[in-house]
């Protein structure tokens, strides 16, 4: 048995290095110095409360193993309360003066502590070098009124023109949008951690109603990152989001560690993380639930890509809890600059709509290379429709033109995106609906490579199984109980999969070039 650690200055993270899907078959003791402080089966958890420049002993227990290590916790120059400031943390008195003062304040390498309370605020800036701590039973809690919310502008050209700024963004343009509880712009080496909360407080507002029709400004986040570096968010609950909920914007070197992220089931667009233009992601033993796609990786629309261009590239997602939502993982659908390198390892996907989701559509262009992709040790419960690629997604005003929509094949231009390997492996699907794969590549660009190896998937029973379109476009008819189904993919590679009580019993194959099926079995009740 063996574990890694995440060092801040007054907590850690613990991983523990096994084969398990997000949580152990049997609990563990953790001791700190000897001293009991934690059972838990989670790959992923966090000891807070330590102190900085402090060396501690960690020892993790199970019933006949056991593992040793040693950390030593960051320096701190300072720590800054905010109710030293003048914060209340009453949940009535808006205390956001108070505590911006005391971030503005902060020295490099201090620390802003928020103690227990509720603490009532508009957008908070962070600056670069410091810590910001909620302590248990700390909540920052956001304004209702978006009049309460500074407008970010989504692109300003400089003063002699050359240049272009971009502050905010919504749905991969540069559109002027209000600024998040949390924004960081242009910052480094600033963490958050918890165990507190940041409550976007959406439900109390009209953020959800009429969610299309921009007011004043587009809906904000609730944690923005804007051109950031080495940012880092450990044991902190992010919830009740006006839009998406944490969304890194052309960001490098990032690590979210054991994180809740929860948005009611219905709430529109409360995707729970959006990085977007994004190098070397990590996103840690965090658990989702929200209204959209628990994770969307992205990458812009065609203007970002064409004079911004910057690919996504490097994210890991690792011993992770996605539940509900519209995808567990989704890439797409703004994508027009690339996304190279995901790697999703041991996480569970509960009764989301769909479990791997790759979306684009015409209009994304050349830059738009989805390549890399792949999956490794996910268990599937309940996931409707565990594979969908869909190349024809329809999204954006144009979405449902002819443009987008026709299935016959159109020139290949700037405008065409490209889908290149997907890998899925070592993974089970329990409680299949509609569809357990279904690729759809565009006829003049088709998929390049589909893999699966040692996969198994049992459909739910015939009477049970709902009719649904496992892809979003308009000429694709609603199906039920279907396997595998395959349309424009150069090269299809099976290996060891088995598929429980389909009602086809062989795969849907239109124009897919190569086919090879070693050991592809179709098992009936």
């Amino acid at each position: 048995m063996q574990f890694t650690t995440s060092i801040f200055n007054r907590a850690v993270t613990i991983e523990m290095m096994n084969s398990d899907i997000y949580q152990m078959k049997e609990p563990v003791d953790v001791l700190l110095d000897d001293k009991h402080v934690l059972t838990t089966t989670k790959n992923v958890f966090s000891l807070t409360g330590l102190l900085p420049d402090h060396h501690y002993k960690i020892a993790v227990i199970a019933q006949n193993d056991r593992a040793d290590g040693e950390i030593h916790t960051l320096k701190e120059s300072v720590l800054f309360n905010v109710k030293d400031f003048g914060a209340k943390g009453d949940g009535v008195s808006n205390d956001t003066t108070f505590i911006q003062t005391a971030i503005l304040s902060c020295p490099d390498n201090g620390t802003v502590y928020v103690p227990k309370g509720t603490y009532f605020v508009t957008p908070l800036f962070m600056k670069s070098n410091l810590t910001l701590w909620l302590d248990e039973g700390a909540e920052l809690l956001g304004s209702a009124d978006r009049r309460d919310y500074p407008i970010l502008p989504g692109m300003t050209r400089s003063t002699d023109e050359k240049k272009e700024y971009s502050l905010s963004s919504w749905e991969g343009n540069p559109l002027t949008s209000f600024a998040s509880l949390i924004t960081a712009i242009n910052c480094e080496h600033v963490d958050i951690i918890g165990p507190g909360t940041i409550n976007g407080n959406a439900e109390a507002g009209d953020w959800w109603q009429n969610h299309r029709t921009k007011r004043l400004a587009w809906r904000p986040n609730t944690v923005f990152f804007n051109g950031c570096n080495h940012m880092r968010m450990q044991n902190v609950t992010v919830k009740n989001s006006p839009c998406w909920t944490i969304h890194p914007y052309y960001c490098d070197d990032l690590s979210f560690l054991n994180l809740t992220i929860q948005n009611p089931y219905d709430s529109p667009n409360t995707d729970g993380f959006d990085p977007e233009s994004c190098k070397n992601v990590l996103l840690l033993g965090t658990k989702i639930s929200v209204g959209d796609d628990c994770v969307a990786i992205k990458s812009g629309k065609f203007y970002m890509a064409r004079n911004h261009f910057k690919r996504t590239e490097n994210i890991v997602i690792r011993n992770c809890d996605f539940e509900r939502g519209h995808g567990s993982v989704t890439v797409g659908s703004e994508i027009a600059g690339g996304v190279t390198g995901v790697k999703v390892e041991q996480c569970l996907f509960d009764a989301t709509d769909r479990g791997v989701r790759i979306k684009t559509r015409r209009g994304r262009g050349e830059r738009s290379l989805l390549d890399e992709i792949s999956f490794d040790k996910i268990f599937m419960k309940n996931v409707h429709m565990p594979m969908t690629f869909n190349m024809f997604y329809f999204c954006d005003p144009d979405g449902h033109t002819d443009f987008v929509q026709n299935t016959d094949p159109a020139p290949v231009d700037e405008l065409t995106p490209k889908i290149g390997s997907i890998r899925v492996k070592n993974t089970e699907c329990v409680g299949v609906d509609s569809c357990f794969l279904c690729a759809y590549g565009l006829p003049e660009m088709p998929i390049e490579k589909i893999s699966l190896e040692n996969v198994t998937a049992s459909f739910l029973p015939k009477e049970e199984q709902r009719l649904d379109r496992p892809v979003m476009m308009d000429r694709f008819e609603p199906i039920k109980g279907v396997g595998i189904w395959a349309c424009n993919v150069k090269e299809m590679d099976i290996k060891n999969v088995t598929i429980h009580g389909a009602n086809e019993t062989e795969p849907v194959l239109k124009n897919v070039l190569t086919a090879a099926f070693d050991q592809l079995n179709y098992e009936t009740r």
